[in-house]
Formats: structure tokens, sequence, C-alpha cells
């Protein structure tokens, strides 16, 4: 079926209106989080869950996801769950108990699983070669925006309307996709699908979530709590026996022959990387911004708006890297730029110089976009359009993989940092205002002015001071990941039309022998 221009610019706009959802929500959240607190009274318990119940959703489900995607029909699934995540927002604007909100968010976070995968992978089928290139590269650029704009259009909400509207006003979102999807989206799905294998998602499903619960919460909690190693054990033993059954079924959920070119298995391993170090740094900046410098979140979500302007110009200059230089150099080039706003980051003070900042960001947000923009291009270009929705859900896995790891170890590296420097001043027991900065700017609040003064500006001073040497090291991690993609992806062509012409890197290799029997 041959798609017309307009109906491909449709296509993509619904698709970016999708990814935009998605960030937004990912990171408005936390501002909502204290007046949330004051009316639901939830225990710390639940309080963690509420943060933290959307991403293990997603992240559990977007391989199972793509895979359905592929068998039922990328629009089809895509319209089911713009529905259901209006729906769930609905439930978690109005949920009046803590109990209730948590269970909305494991909704949303179901929704937004069915979402990711379905968005890249009709992208994939829709735009061939240069054209693909080109759609992920603005569609990447404005989901990058949709990070930047979560706490700005939080902080405005919360500034006039209750907490509940921040999850609100996605339901008009939704209409507008499903209305428009309905109408514009065309369908695809693997032509010859094969059933699902449950144990593999009830694998896929508890090694994900326990190994992304073990992580964030060794960053919140550190060792030494009994659910962390529950989990540790559950996602340790599951994913090793997911990989080992793949190769054993004749439709696995993860077909790990996709691995054996290098294209594909190098992007993924240079986007989990990558994301490692980048997503640290909305979540130490916005530390920065409103402990250490005092700004709004409001304030905060506007600071950051260039470095967003930096994304959208990243993703539109991605496909024109690829043409001058080829796609390894783009992706290396990419990694050098973030590697220098790294290296100006670290050279931020107590007192903050905005135009110092701003340039780290542009600079930063260009290098990121065309990471993630040539690498999301290449892993869906390397594999068959019937199993676009497998591949784009692999490629979102390690996109939330790396996250959540560079969350919990640059997370846990700065906070290790700031206790080594913080200085308690005599009469105050260290415990009580060495844990976090946020923990410092509390206790001081209660102090005589002059002893409060003195212990926020110590713990200012020490995690400014973290915060430059974890920036120094994300900044030299970039530099050899800059280098390792050079070589890594040497030789990957400019253009990658359907994988059958590109015999260079390999067909999927033919099924094992063992391949027809399930077990």
């Amino acid at each position: 079926m041959t798609i017309g221009r307009a109906r491909k610019i449709g296509t993509l706009a619904v698709c970016v209106l999708a990814q935009l959802l998605i960030a937004i929500d990912l990171t408005v959240l936390h501002l909502v989080l204290p007046s949330l607190s004051e009316q639901l009274r939830p225990s710390a318990t639940e309080m963690l869950w509420i943060a933290d119940a959307y991403g293990f959703a997603l992240a559990g489900l977007l391989i199972t996801m793509g895979n359905v995607g592929d068998r039922i029909g990328r629009k089809k699934l895509l319209l089911i769950g713009a529905s259901l995540f209006g729906i769930a927002s609905v439930i978690t604007a109005y949920a009046p108990t803590a109990e209730l909100l948590i269970a909305a968010r494991v909704l949303l976070g179901i929704a937004a699983a069915t979402l990711m995968p379905s968005t890249l992978s009709i992208v994939r089928n829709v735009f061939t070669g240069k054209e693909r290139a080109a759609a992920i590269g603005i569609s990447s650029g404005l989901t990058i925006l949709g990070f930047g704009l979560g706490p700005l259009v939080g902080g405005v909400l919360l500034e006039h309307f209750w907490w509940g509207s921040v999850f609100l006003v996605n339901v008009p979102v939704v209409v507008v996709m499903v209305i428009a999807g309905a109408l514009i989206l065309p369908e695809s799905k693997n032509p010859a699908p094969g059933r699902i294998d449950v144990l593999s998602v009830l694998l896929s499903v508890v090694g994900l979530v326990g190994i992304v619960y073990t992580i964030k919460e060794i960053a919140y909690k550190g060792w030494g709590h009994w659910d962390i190693a529950v989990a540790a054990v559950l996602g340790l033993g599951a994913l090793p026996a997911f990989f080992v059954r793949q190769p054993r079924l004749a439709e696995p959920l993860m077909d790990l022959k996709l691995f054996t070119r290098r294209a594909f298995s190098a992007t993924i391993g240079t986007t989990i990387l990558a994301m490692f170090a980048q997503l640290a740094v909305s979540v130490m900046f916005a530390q920065y911004l409103q402990l250490v410098a005092g700004w709004s979140p409001l304030k905060s979500g506007l600071a950051g708006l260039p470095g967003m302007g930096g994304a959208i110009l990243g993703g539109v200059l991605a496909p024109l890297g690829i043409k001058l230089f080829g796609r390894a150099v783009t992706i290396a080039l990419g990694c050098g730029l973030s590697a220098v706003g790294f290296a100006l980051y670290s050279g931020i003070s107590v007192t903050i110089v905005y135009p110092e900042l701003l340039a780290a960001m542009i600079i930063f947000g260009v290098g990121l976009a065309l990471i993630l923009s040539v690498a999301t291009d290449t892993v869906l270009g390397v594999v068959p359009k019937a199993r676009a929705g497998a591949a784009s859900a692999i490629s979102e896995t390690a996109t939330e993989l790396g996250g959540a790891l560079g969350i919990a170890v640059l997370g846990s590296v700065l906070g290790a940092l700031y206790r080594s420097e913080l200085v308690v001043p005599a009469g105050l027991p260290p415990e009580a205002v060495s844990d976090t900065l946020g923990g410092a700017v509390q206790v001081a609040a209660q102090l005589p002015p002059e002893q409060g003064a003195l212990v926020l500006a110590n713990a200012k001073l020490a995690f400014v001071d973290g915060l430059q040497l974890t920036m120094l090291c994300s900044a030299g991690l970039m530099a050899l990941l800059a280098a390792s993609a050079l070589f890594t992806l040497r030789g990957v062509p400019k253009v990658l039309e359907d994988p059958d012409d590109t015999p260079a890197f390999g067909p999927l290799n033919a099924k094992a022998p063992h391949a027809s029997h399930r077990v």
C-alpha cells in the first residue's frame, strides 16, 4: 500500500504526540509529590510505590507489548494503549487513596508500555531509508523536549490547580490521539505471527522488574534490605532463564539472533551506556537549580528549555550527519558533544552563572539527540519490518535500563561524595544533615538563623563538589563511548533499507534444528 506524504506527516504527528505524552508523564510526578503527600497522607512505602509503580510496569512489559503489536497490529495496540492511558489518567487525577493511586500508576505504566514500541514500529513501517532517519530524528528531538516540558507544564498547573490536574491534562491529548490515529494511522503487523509464549512473558516481566526495582531501591536505601535481596534474586534468576529459553522456541519473545547483527548489538550497547550517563543529569540538576540556586520548579523548568531546544536541533541534524559522515561518526560526534557538555557542567559553582549553564545545556542537548536519533534508526533499520515491534521494545528497554542504572549508580556516587565532603557544624549530629541535600535544607530551616545558614552553606558546597566530580566522570565515560562507537559501528551503511537488501550484515540465522519444538 502506497502512503501519501500528507498521511505520512499525520502518522509522524500522532506518534510524536504519544511519545510526548509518555515523556511528560515520566517527569511530572516529582513536582506533585509534596502536595499529593499533604492530601493523601501516604506512608513512606506507599510514597515510593507512587513514584515507581509507573516505571516498573513500563520496564517490565515493553518486550511483551512489542511482540503483541507485531501480532495483533501496531495501530490497534496504540489505540488500545492510548485509550487505557486516558482512563488511567482520570483515575490517577481523582484517586482518593494512596492505594488507588498506586493501582492507577500501574495502569498508566501498562498503557505506556503499549505506546512506546507501537510508535517506533509504526514509523519503521511507514518510512524507509533517508525518510525514516529524518522522521526518527524529529521524533527523538521532540521526545527529549517532552522530558523538559514535564516540569514546566506541572509547575504552571500547580500554581493554579490541584495536583490531579497534571494528570487530567492528558485526557484531551488522548482524545485527539485516538481520533486522529483511527483516521490516519496505517495498520501493520507480522504476516505470519505465532503464539506468545506465556512463560517467556512471565520470566521477562519478573526479570526486568526485579532488576529495575533492585537498582532503584539501592539508590534510595542502599543494601541491607530484605525486599532488595528478594528482587535481586528474582531478577538475576528470571532473566538468565528467559535468555536460555528463547532459542528453544519456534516463536521467541526476544529473537536473540538479532544480536548477531553487529549494527544491532553495538547500537543497543551504545544506547544503554549513553542513557546511563545522560538521564542522571535531569535528576541531579533539578536538585541543583531548586535546592542550591533556590529556584522554583517553574523557573527551573523554564531554565532548562534551551537544552531541549538543543535536542530538537540535534534531532533535525541527525540525518544530515548520517549523510555527510556516516552512522559511526555521527554517534561518536554526539557522544563527543555530550562529553563536552558534561565537562562544562563540571565547572558550575554554588553561585549559579546561567550563561555558562546555557552553553552546557545546548551542547549536551544536541549531542544526546544525535546519539538517540541515529541509534534508534539503526536498530529499526537492520531488522525485518515484521519484527519492528520486538526490535523497538528491545531499544526502549535498553533506554529504560540504562537510565535506571545511571540514576542509581551516578546518584549513589554523588550521594557518597556529598557525604564525604560535608562539614557538619559542631553541636549537630552528623546523621541529621549528612544524608541528602534535601534533608539538610529541611534541617537548616528548623535551626537558629546563624546555625541554619552555616549548615545550608556547607551542604550546598558539598553537593556542588560532588556534582562537579560526577560530571567529570560522566564526561570521561562519554569520551570512551565516542571512541568505542567509531570501532563497533564501523562500516554500517548510511542508508538502511529492508534488511534483506543489506547482506553485508548477514541475514538472520536460519532456525536451529530444534527450533520447531516447544518446551
